[in-house]
Formats: C-alpha cells, structure tokens, sequence
C-alpha cells in the first residue's frame, strides 16, 4: 500500500497518455540532419538500374545521382555517401579505376559538388572491392591473400582523387591495418587538410551484406573475414577505435547497425568524436520484405528500427530509407 493512498503509487503510465504527452517526455528523437542517404552511381546506364533485393533503391545514372541529391538537401538529410559501379570491362586486379580522375565515383563526386554545393556533406566510399576483379577490398598477394600494405599505397591514392574531385569526407571501410594514418596523411601532404575521415571501425563480417553486393555488381570470389571483424568479437572493436582515433579518424562508425547495437553503444560511450552507424542492405530488405507480405507496419517498423540505432548511441545514420524519412520527420514538426 502506498503511503500515499491507492495502489499503485506510482503510474508511469501517466506519462504515455496522449500522442503531445509522448512526445513531450520521449528520450530519443530522429531529426532529418541525423540522416546519411548511401547512393549507387553505374557508369554506362542511361536509366536508373532496380535492385532487386533493395526495393525502391536503384544504380542511378549521373543525372538520376544529381537529381537525389536535390531531393535529400530538399528533405534535410545531412550527407550522401557515394558509391561507384564501374563497368565490368574497366575492373582489374588492382581496381585501378577507382584511382582514375574520371572513374565514375570521381565523376559523381562533381556532378553531386556542382549540384548542392556545401549543402549536404558529399562522402565517398574509399575501398577497392567495387573496382577489382575478384572483388576484393584490396590488391592480392602471389598467394591470393589481401595484401594490408600494397592496399593502403592504392587507398593513398584513392584518397588524394577523391579529394580532388571535391569530396568533403571519406569513408575507407576496407578494415585494412593502418588505413586512416595513412589517408590521413596523403590528404594532408596534398593539401586536403579540410577533408575528414569518416572511419569504418568497426566494420564487421556480416550474412546482412548480400543485397549490397548486387547493389555494387561485386565480382567477390571468397569472403572477407581475414580481414573484417569477427562477429564473435566486442572487445576487439575498441581496439580497433583507439587505433583509428589514434591515426586521426574525425568520425567513426559501426557496420552493421541493428546486429550490433552492443557495440555501436560501447563505441559511443567510448568516445568524445561524432558516431555513425550504417543500416546495412540486408536490414533494409528484412523490413521491406516482410513489410511486402504483409506481416508488418512498414513504417512503424522503419521508424523504430532507426530509433533504436540512435537509442544506442548514433549520432548520425546512414540508411537507405534516409529522403523517406526525413520527408516524414519534416512533417510531423
């Protein structure tokens, strides 16, 4: 019995009353600046490509690139994260188009800096594996093993192109050792200094990749574990942090998000630099499929996916539903 009165003494219950009271006392709130829209770019299309597995989500062309971008400045999203997808014909062993001036990440990084301008933060991705052969995210050795330091030569150079075609940020998520010294120090000694690093720290070995891979045309042979992380493993992941904040990382990141909301919220707790988290492409398309069969609240269930990405520490998302719901957020305000 209360000392009060009645039982219960106590009613949280009170506080859930109406949508304004919920609103009033939530802990957590999604704004449309929390939001990263990732973007596929195909070089030799003249129409936007579907992805099967990613419904909604296409390979645009330069123009359909130029015109999301728009629509995701329009809507309040804060950043783009840029992928190309070369031609099969232009990949080789060492993705060498992913060093070339006008390679088409390059050439979209500009069509996307002459369109927006410094209104969203223009990301690239910086990792070989869109451009090599076998798929890689880095050169290979006589033993076909990823070679950790012929790699990080190629990721200097990546860095230096990417910057010179405008970028803001990079984002090198190939989990090579020693990668974000080294871009560091490339953007650097070119006069880049203004270009941050976006540090894919903890990215790890994840069955949530697949649709990605069709969304980027992967031509991987094997899989990557010797050199992504072990899902297996926590503690590991802030090794992985201090040694990137150690090399210069200006933001870091979890990939993927919801398997991993542990991590992305020991990473937060850990740090004083902003945190990103990437909802992958297999979290993507669990929600739409099973939104497709009717077994869920497609909206709802987006909604409270990404909450509780940001619950768990997120100071930024990249999503793929990212103009969608910033479009939803601006109209609730």
């Amino acid at each position: 019995m209360s000392a009060y009165g009645s039982f219960p003494g106590s009613r949280p219950r009170r506080l859930r009353t109406t949508p304004a009271m919920r609103r009033m006392v939530a802990e957590t709130r999604l704004h449309p600046s929390d939001l990263i829209l990732p973007a596929f770019v195909r070089e030799g299309i003249s129409e936007p490509a579907a992805i099967s597995a990613m419904p909604g989500v296409v390979q645009h062309t330069r123009d359909t690139l130029r015109k999301a971008a728009v629509e995701a400045v329009e809507a309040g999203v804060s950043g783009i994260m840029l992928f190309g997808v070369p031609a099969d014909e232009n990949k080789d062993a060492l993705g060498t188009a992913g060093t070339e001036p006008d390679g088409i990440l390059q050439l979209a990084i500009r069509d996307v800096r002459a369109e927006v301008g410094d209104d969203l933060v223009i990301m690239s991705d910086l990792c070989l594996d869109e451009y090599t052969d076998h798929g890689h995210c880095g050169v290979l050795d006589e033993n076909g093993r990823v070679d950790n330091d012929a790699t990080l030569e190629r990721y200097a150079e990546m860095a230096q192109v990417q910057a010179d075609a405008g970028v803001h940020v990079v984002g090198p998520s190939g989990m090579m050792d020693g990668q974000v010294g080294v871009i560091r120090d490339a953007l650097d000694e070119t006069g880049h200094e203004d270009v941050s690093i976006l540090a894919y720290t903890a990215k790890y070995s994840s069955a949530f990749y697949g649709p990605f891979r069709e969304a980027v045309g992967s031509s991987l042979q094997g899989d990557r574990k010797t050199y992504q992380q072990d899902p297996a493993n926590a503690r590991e992941s802030l090794r992985e942090l201090a040694l990137d904040l150690d090399e210069g990382a200006d933001m870091v990141m979890v990939k993927p998000a919801g398997p991993y909301l542990d991590i992305l919220h020991r990473v937060a707790q850990a740090v004083d630099v902003p945190v990103s988290a990437y909802q992958i492409s297999g979290e993507f398309a669990m929600i739409e499929a099973a939104a497709e069969k009717g077994w869920i609240d497609r909206d709802r269930a987006i909604l409270e996916s990404l909450l509780g990405i940001k619950r768990a520490g997120a100071d930024t998302i990249l999503t793929y539903w990212a103009t969608e719901v910033a479009g939803w957020l601006r109209r609730e305000r």
